[in-house]
């Protein structure tokens, strides 16, 4: 529950509640006549800082190439040459070694997505329209214009009626206690546990590292603390809770997983990703606080990931970037999504009128970070050629803006509102199919906030659609405030997982989204 909310709203609410748009007014074009020369400064910086490797590799493939091709003879004057000139062998061993260290060193081990879980929640937690609204009204909580309010943003949310509510928040009135909170987060994480287990055969003992990530709800023990309580994990796992890092820290949980498997080799890493809304449901009036009520859904997920070269074979993905870009030092962004008390005492995520332009200068530093990594040459010199005119030549020359789709196959945008999904769409100049994981996610399952990057993914390969080398984007935006990417690169042709949350009822998808 944070900035990655949004969705369609009345205009009469606060700007920031119409969701995460680019700017207002603006768009990415104007976004790209700040970049100058970020571009060429961070080549610049990568070559660098590998231009050690980046020289020794050649020397080493000539010394090899040549040494292939040197007859009996050659070799049988060079050892004796050798043997007469111990200089020469003490440096060209020195050479060969310290070059050979410098290599493995700072080579990347590479981190493969083996698979992953989706929770999907009983039907009875589901939660239409008319039964939401039905029940808001009977609790007597909300006065007349707060429930004519959330009736406007359901119809306009993208939400579809097979969403799901916790149990909690079934009953009349409400019972969001401490106790039923924790069954929530059992119930999700223990679910998308216990298939992925299954799914991939791996047991509990043999996982090394375990990251969790969940918002709002962080009790004592921690929720890492009961999953290696449940699953009798071994006693040296390295365990993490991440909490109040918001929709964007499923990649804050990726990336911390790969700095680990960076370090302990040969072992497995699971990340869970989840929200709680049990205990996070507002009961109050202030407009700017309804909308999680209107747009968060149960939903987790579960990743295993493995620094193991034999997993290659079986692994479904290969992370190839994480790029992560944090506002808060910035006072208005830190402040633009808050949990707060209103004047009525009652707690909720309050969101500011400064939202919109937050978001967008997230995502406009983020994407100019990750656009030397990912974007083919041809685009990055286009980019420059304009930038360059641009600044020295023609003020008024629009900047190129890059074209990501010849970069990525798949987008995975945080599904937190449509809203969210139409301003990237635009933006990013994105054709309809690019978004539709996204859209359906919404649709199907709601805001899942750190999950609902998985439930895109889980779409995309229900859908046969994943191929060998296609790679996969995921954005997500964050209270604090964050922007965040993740690029993987599937290892072979992917078919849905086991258990899918999609399995009976990817049929009837996409459907129209009524605007």
């Amino acid at each position: 529950m944070d900035g990655g909310a949004g969705g369609g709203q009345p205009q009469d609410t606060t700007a920031a509640t119409v969701g995460v748009r680019i700017h207002r007014g603006r768009g990415l074009p104007d976004f790209l006549q700040s970049v100058n020369l970020k571009y060429v400064k961070l080549g610049y910086r990568y070559l660098i800082s590998h231009l050690l490797t980046l020289c020794l590799i050649p020397v080493m493939i000539i010394v090899i190439i040549e040494a292939s091709e040197m007859d009996h003879n050659d070799l049988r004057q060079l050892w004796l040459h050798l043997r007469y000139n111990l200089a020469s062998v003490v440096v060209f061993s020195a050479f060969l070694v310290f070059g050979s260290t410098v290599f493995i060193m700072t080579r990347t081990r590479p981190v493969y997505l083996v698979d992953y879980s989706c929770y999907r929640a009983p039907d009875r937690l589901k939660a239409p329209f008319r039964t939401f609204m039905e029940h808001s009204r009977l609790t007597g909580d909300f006065d007349e214009s707060s429930l004519e309010f959330q009736r406007k943003i359901l119809e306009r949310s993208g939400l579809g009626d097979d969403t799901y509510v916790p149990e909690a928040m079934h009953f009349l009135p409400p019972r969001p206690s401490m106790q039923a909170a924790r069954e929530e987060a059992e119930q999700v994480m223990y679910g998308a546990l216990d298939n992925l287990f299954a799914t991939t055969n791996v047991k509990p003992k043999d996982i090394g590292i375990l990251v969790v990530n969940c918002s709002l709800f962080n009790p004592t023990p921690s929720l890492s603390s009961m999953i290696v309580n449940k699953y009798k994990l071994r006693g040296n796992v390295r365990s993490f809770n991440l909490g109040g890092m918001g929709c964007s820290a499923g990649v804050i949980a990726v990336d911390l997983a790969k700095d680990l498997l960076q370090v302990h080799r040969n072992t497995y890493a699971v990340v869970v990703s989840t929200e709680n809304i049990t205990q996070n449901w507002y009961f109050g009036n202030k407009k700017s606080m309804l909308i999680p009520n209107c747009l968060f859904r149960v939903g987790g997920a579960a990743v295993l990931l493995s620094n193991k070269s034999g997993d290659k074979t079986r692994a479904k993905y290969k992370l190839v970037h994480v790029v992560r870009t944090h506002k808060g030092s910035d006072d208005k962004a830190f402040m633009c999504v808050y949990q707060e008390q209103d004047d009525a005492g009652k707690t909720g995520v309050s969101l500011s009128k400064d939202l919109m332009a937050i978001a967008g200068g997230a995502l406009k530093t983020n994407i100019t970070t990750l656009g030397p990594l990912v974007l083919p040459i041809s685009e990055q010199l286009l980019f420059f050629a304009k930038l360059i005119v641009k600044k020295f030549f023609n003020k008024n020359v629009k900047p190129y803006i890059p074209d990501f789709k010849l970069a990525f196959d798949h987008f995975c945008i945080h599904a937190g509102g449509r809203a969210v999904i139409d301003e990237l769409e635009k933006n990013l100049q994105l054709m309809p199919v690019h978004v539709e994981a996204s859209r359906m996610a919404l649709h199907r399952f709601g805001n899942t906030s750190s999950s609902s990057i998985w439930y895109e993914l889980a779409y995309i390969e229900a859908k046969g659609r994943m191929r060998r080398g296609h790679r996969v984007w995921q954005i997500a935006f964050g209270s604090g405030f964050k922007c965040n990417s993740a690029v993987w690169e599937a290892i072979r042709n992917v078919k849905p997982s086991r258990n899918s949350p999609w399995a009976d009822c990817i049929d009837k998808y996409p459907v129209e989204v009524v605007s």
